[in-house]
């Protein structure tokens, strides 16, 4: 099994995010996020922490920043009705440190803002993760990670909506999908965070 990758990070035709090893590339899933909060060293490797997920069809890499990500993932996982997509929507909307703060809240409207994350398997959540996912007392810091103001030049523009597409096609959606969500967002995709874009994005897709 591969717990960890270190290397160079590029993408393939399709979005697919690929870590270069000694010139072997690993196609890696990972939640939005994980490679701004990466550790990087002075040569450009990333750091990911791994977690294999092999079935009878399929042998699956899901790359998170840090340990944390990956206990969450793998915590999630576990419960039921809950696969690796589902997972990595939740934790592209709620990091870690936030998802675990909200369980430890009991914040259910938080878990149902997650598309594709109705009111039962919120409240499975609750229940399952109790005390499961250790709940950080760093003070909370806001961010401004994301966003992308009214007055940026296109080429911005154009790489957050690159960002958002990417991500939707690393979670398992088709290219055309990805396009047509980031398409129906318009003006949103100037001005609105990265997790918030993925939200309304997961939202149109379910429709």
């Amino acid at each position: 099994m591969i717990g960890r990758l270190i290397g160079k990070v590029s993408e393939d035709d399709d979005g697919t995010l690929v870590v270069d090893v000694q010139g072997v590339g690993y196609e890696v899933v990972c939640p939005l996020g994980t490679l701004g909060r990466a550790d990087r060293d002075d040569d450009g490797r990333v750091t990911f922490y791994v977690h294999t997920h092999v079935r009878e069809d399929a042998l699956a890499l899901f790359g998170f920043a840090s340990e944390a990500d990956r206990l969450a993932f793998r915590t999630l996982i576990g419960v039921s009705n809950v696969g690796p997509k589902s997972a990595i929507t939740v934790l592209s909307a709620l990091p870690a440190p936030e998802l675990a703060a909200a369980i430890a809240r009991k914040e259910l409207g938080q878990l149902t803002a997650i598309p594709g994350i109705g009111k039962k398997t919120a409240e499975r959540l609750l229940l399952e993760l109790k005390d499961k996912l250790p709940v950080s007392t760093a003070p909370a810091r806001p961010s401004t990670a994301g966003t992308l103001p009214r007055d940026l030049p296109p080429e911005a523009r154009r790489d957050n909506a690159g960002m958002l597409s990417r991500a939707l096609v690393n979670m398992g959606y088709r290219v055309t999908e990805a396009d047509r969500a980031v398409e129906k967002l318009g003006e949103r995709v100037n001005e609105a965070t990265l997790p918030e874009l993925l939200r309304e994005a997961l939202a149109v897709l379910a429709k």
